[in-house]
């Protein structure tokens, strides 16, 4: 992973130039992860090298750029349909009754989490948004070059906007190792369901981002400051709510 984390002043005209790409090159990399990587999709079915689904109108997509200002990493939060149910709930069996379940208008379903294949092994590179001072008081006790930067960060962002929204609950169908390094962290996502093939060996997890408050104020100070202070963006806005690394806007806009 990556071993310090750097901010860097944008340069305005070319940072809106990556930002109106920032979808196109989003559907890209989940092109190259989904299809080619994982062949959890078949690449005929994406002639165009772009995947997508009946989901992304719905959602609202947040990206990670390095130093260079190239994609790194990208996540969509989905929210309801028009039938007030989640991907998760068509495809993961859940041990917890509906009626059981949080409000939908509280809701979103972390998806589609995913890190460029080159950042996964990489721990000399630095992303933009987020200076070292920064870096260090979030992993404060961390062996730095352990922590899952890309992804922590981009769960920062997640984080910011549902506070912004009123959403208090995410769901997310997660592989167990992904699971268990987020719940070292303090994030006391709960499985849900069992086991299920849901692009890969995942379990349903909930987390409730008012006792994600508690536990990690309790545990970890420090990284719960850091997760309520996302970098803003300087200069002109392209559209819509802009953190840090991370872009939030609706790909008709993008």
């Amino acid at each position: 992973m990556i071993d310090a984390i750097q901010q860097v002043a944008p340069r305005v005209g070319h940072r809106n130039r990556v930002m109106a790409n920032a979808f196109r090159s989003a559907l890209e990399l989940r092109f190259q992860v989904y299809c080619l990587e994982c062949n959890f999709l078949s690449p005929d079915d994406y002639p165009d090298g772009v995947e997508t689904d009946e989901y992304d109108d719905n959602s609202v997509h947040f990206y990670a750029f390095d130093s260079h200002e190239e994609l790194v990493g990208y996540v969509r939060l989905v929210r309801p349909d028009d039938e007030a149910i989640l991907p998760i709930q068509r495809t993961c069996k859940l041990s917890v009754d509906r009626a059981a379940l949080p409000p939908p208008p509280l809701v979103a379903e972390v998806s589609r989490l995913m890190v460029r294949n080159d950042y996964r092994r990489r721990r000399s590179d630095r992303l933009s948004g987020v200076t070292a001072e920064q870096n260090k008081a979030a992993f404060a006790g961390e062996r730095r070059h352990e922590a899952p930067q890309i992804l922590l960060s981009l769960y920062r962002q997640m984080y910011a906007y549902s506070r912004e929204n009123g959403i208090r609950y995410l769901y997310a169908a997660m592989e167990q190792p992904l699971a268990r390094s987020l719940q070292r962290l303090s994030f006391p996502f709960e499985a849900i369901g069992p086991e299920t093939d849901y692009y890969g060996p995942v379990s349903p997890y909930l987390v409730d981002l008012r006792e994600l408050d508690v536990q990690v104020g309790a545990r970890r100070p420090q990284l719960l400051a850091w997760l309520q202070e996302p970098e803003q963006w300087f200069g002109n806005r392209t559209h819509g709510s802009e953190w840090g690394l991370c872009h939030m806007g609706r790909p008709g806009v993008a």
